[in-house]
């Protein structure tokens, strides 16, 4: 097989092309054998990111995948958010499972850090919207973020200051529990960040002249994208969305890294179609066939474990998305999870008072009063967990890939068909 990188360049991303949970930690644990550095650009520990390595789990929520690989140096970029705690706990298994993170882990000095105020004002926001709630994983993520627009964030060049950094923490928790009416003892987690100061204080860095220093001598860089393009803030189904950009133009707000510098984009996609949370889903399936799909494919949050939402492909958010983000790859996840069912649906078009809609639409409900027309394929019986290449698949499931290239429009470069790292055809 061809090195990854000669295929796809230097600088490559890898983007969740759907509602999140598309399977990215997979490709970018793959990928980064062959690259030096990986780099986070946006969300925080609201996405889990799974790697299995001989048949062992691992979950990152701030990490990058690339953390397992021990050359790699793993960039957290000025776009995300990060909750210290959740950062320590992930380093903290790395180093029990003898893998080095001493000068292989940095965090952007302008990056915006989590409190547990914020995850409480995240628990209190929820519960006053009763029904009409997001459905959010309840880690701080949105509150941190509203902090950072409304100009009131704590930095990590803010934690270098300890003065600084007591006296805006302080400020910041006493404004939302005046507001919220929750208790709060800001003394107990200054004291928990002074304890830890010394294990933080050699990660913050200025990454943006990182990132372009190793460019400029030569060096490869992946991004891994986190949650998926459909819960974009701007282009997604808003409100149901993250409070981030995590789409090809996010990558570059998030390190401060041109897109022209991006030789390759690859879209993530399952074969099928899952969602977390409340939010419009044309697809979804209610019945027998989502709930099998649900246990075949072990659709449970990895961050939150709660259980996701399935249904078919749906090509018209696939091809949205490769619109949006320019995609030069796909890679199709969990093909095998598809074995065994007899027929198989994919969503082509979109029609709203009997006239077919040429994008996916803003309006949510006109999205909830779509009809949607499928196509019908024949499944497959053969169990294709051992393919290792595109001939090795029954024909049904060469056409089905077949299919969905044609209709997204891009290559489908790598196929999973397991959860190993083994368990993927590079087409």
């Amino acid at each position: 097989m061809v090195p990854v990188k000669d295929r796809l360049g230097k600088v490559s991303a890898v983007l969740g092309a759907q509602w999140g949970d598309e399977g990215k930690g997979k490709l970018v644990d793959i990928m980064a054998e062959e690259y030096d550095i990986i780099a986070r650009a946006t969300g925080g520990a609201n996405a889990g990111h799974t790697v299995y390595v001989q048949d062992k789990k691992y979950v990152f929520h701030l990490l990058p995948s690339g953390a397992l690989h021990k050359h790699a140096v793993c960039v957290i970029g000025n776009g995300c958010v990060v909750h210290l705690p959740t950062l320590l706990e992930e380093l903290d298994i790395l180093e029990k499972g003898g893998i080095p993170i001493d000068k292989r882990i940095f965090i952007s000095n302008r990056v915006h850090l989590v409190f547990d105020y914020h995850i409480a004002i995240d628990g209190a926001q929820e519960a006053q919207k009763g029904d009409s709630k997001i459905g959010t994983t309840k880690r701080g993520i949105g509150p941190c973020y509203n902090d950072k627009i409304s100009r009131k964030g704590i930095r990590g060049c803010d934690f270098l200051n300890r003065e600084i950094f007591e006296k805006k923490l302080k400020e910041n928790s006493e404004q939302a529990r005046k507001q919220y009416g929750f208790e709060y003892d800001v003394e107990k987690e200054i004291a928990y960040y002074r304890g830890i100061r010394s294990r933080i204080e050699p990660m913050i860095i200025d990454t943006f002249e990182y990132l372009h220093n190793a460019l400029e001598n030569g060096k490869t860089i992946l991004f891994e994208g986190a949650n998926g393009v459909m819960l974009d803030v701007d282009h997604g189904t808003y409100p149901f969305v993250t409070s981030s950009n995590p789409m090809v133009g996010g990558l570059g707000t998030g390190t401060g890294i041109p897109n022209r510098h991006m030789n390759s984009v690859i879209g993530i996609m399952k074969a099928y179609l899952t969602r977390v949370g409340a939010g419009p889903f044309p697809t979804e399936l209610t019945d027998e066939v989502g709930n099998s799909l649900r246990e075949k494919g072990g659709e449970y949050g990895a961050t939150t474990g709660r259980p996701r939402r399935c249904g078919w492909f749906d090509a018209v958010v696939a091809r949205y998305s490769a619109r949006l983000n320019g995609y030069t790859d796909i890679n199709l996840t969990k093909l095998d999870v598809l074995t065994g069912f007899p027929k198989l649906k994919i969503g082509i078009k979109y029609k709203y008072d009997g006239k077919e809609l040429s994008s996916f639409p803003a309006d949510l409900d006109v999205v909830s009063k779509c009809e949607v027309e499928y196509i019908e394929m024949p499944g497959w019986t053969a169990d294709i967990s051992n393919a290792k290449k595109l001939d090795d698949l029954p024909k049904e499931a060469r056409d089905y890939v077949k299919k969905l290239e044609e209709l997204i429009g891009v290559k489908i470069t790598f196929i999973g068909v397991g959860q190993r790292r083994d368990q993927m055809i590079s087409n």
